[in-house]
């Protein structure tokens, strides 16, 4: 059974007024006072209002998802005794400004890339799952690119950007798009096609390093796995292991398809953009791209196609029931888009959307 990681971006708000603090130094001293020495979950990220955890490889989605829930309670402890708060949402919904982490790789990205680098205050959920070699890696990638349109419409949880509404449900994923090398890519066909692709784009000198190459799924360059970036940030953990077991359930049946010979399907890069761009845009509230047909239809249908493309990867996995169970909650639901909504719809306040989503961001799976 292949193993999943997860890596969650958090922001870091004032507990009273809900507005983003760039307090992320503070948090981690604390965290690395209590490892007294060890290692331990969390990094800073591009902008000092963030704070980024990664979990260990599991195969059990019952484990990760507990791994999950326990560093954000890790998370939400540390900020404590910085005085903020973590609460998971892609985008503030309240008014930040810029405050770059300092290092020289971000003061490059920041002189390279201006107000693109300034504004680029978003929390994303990135999944890693095993892959037995880089040629097999690439056969998954060739193959899943259709669904990670889905993966970003099931995850949307950024409806709100410097105290407006966006009209997306996903904003994060419309300012992410800036960065040159982030969303969909081609079809591939072999490894030394992808590493010639991102050779080519890091002698462009439009990028300082791998890590910069935003494709929506990619080769990891630390870890053998298929890294897959598509999802916002989700509000709910339990969101969050529902998303790696999909992810999961997609590179095994795309690896199986890689093994058996069967082609990938050659959508083209401005189909799988305006799939990405209705995702983004509607979320599970509308219509969506089907991945197999690429005409238009509504989420609920899609997201069925989904859970009937892997079928057959999420029971071999013991997945199934749980991954039926969550799809019909966020369905009926609504997932972080939907929440945030209601909540303004209630409150009136973009503060108490933010004071529900930190209590919210602390419930376990």
């Amino acid at each position: 059974m292949r193993t999943v990681g997860v890596e969650e971006e958090l922001l870091l708000v004032d507990p009273r007024s809900g507005e983003p603090r760039a307090l992320s130094t503070a948090v981690l001293a604390a965290a690395t006072k209590e490892s007294r020495g060890r290692a331990h979950a969390f990094t800073k990220e591009l902008q000092g209002q963030q704070l980024e955890f990664a979990t260990y490889p599991q195969t059990g989605m019952k484990e990760l998802g507990a791994e999950i829930g326990r560093h954000r309670a890790e998370a939400a402890r540390h900020a404590a005794e910085a005085g903020v708060a973590v609460v998971a949402l892609a985008t503030s919904p309240l008014p930040a400004g810029p405050a770059l982490t300092d290092g020289r790789r971000y003061r490059w990205i920041r002189e390279q890339f201006g107000l693109t680098a300034l504004e680029q205050l978003t929390c994303g959920c990135h999944v890693h799952v095993s892959v037995e070699s880089d040629e097999e890696g690439v056969g998954v990638l060739d193959r899943m690119r259709p669904w990670l349109s889905v993966l970003l419409a099931l995850s949307t949880n950024s409806p709100f950007w410097q105290g407006n509404d966006s009209g997306y449900n996903s904003y994060r994923n419309r300012v992410w798009g800036r960065w040159p090398s982030a969303g969909p890519v081609e079809v591939f066909g072999s490894a030394h096609r992808y590493h010639r692709q991102v050779s080519d784009l890091l002698d462009t000198g439009v990028l300082p390093d791998e890590g910069m190459v935003y494709f929506d799924a990619r080769l990891s360059r630390t870890y053998p796995t298929v890294e897959v970036r598509a999802a916002d940030v989700c509000l709910d953990a339990s969101t969050t292991a529902l998303l790696a077991a999909l992810t999961r359930g997609l590179v095994d049946t795309a690896a199986r398809e890689w093994r058996q010979g069967e082609p990938p399907a050659r959508h083209g890069v401005g189909l799988l953009r305006a799939a990405t761009w209705q995702a983004a845009r509607s979320g599970l509230d509308g219509h969506l791209i089907h991945p197999l047909t690429m005409r238009p239809a509504p989420a609920d249908r899609v997201v069925h196609a989904l859970l009937a493309h892997i079928e057959k990867a999420l029971d071999d996995n013991g997945d199934l029931p749980q991954a039926r169970q969550g799809l019909a909650e966020l369905l009926t639901g609504g997932n972080g888009a939907r929440v945030q909504r209601q909540l303004l719809r209630r409150t009136g306040s973009l503060r108490e959307v933010v004071a529900a989503c930190v209590r919210r961001t602390q419930e376990g799976p």
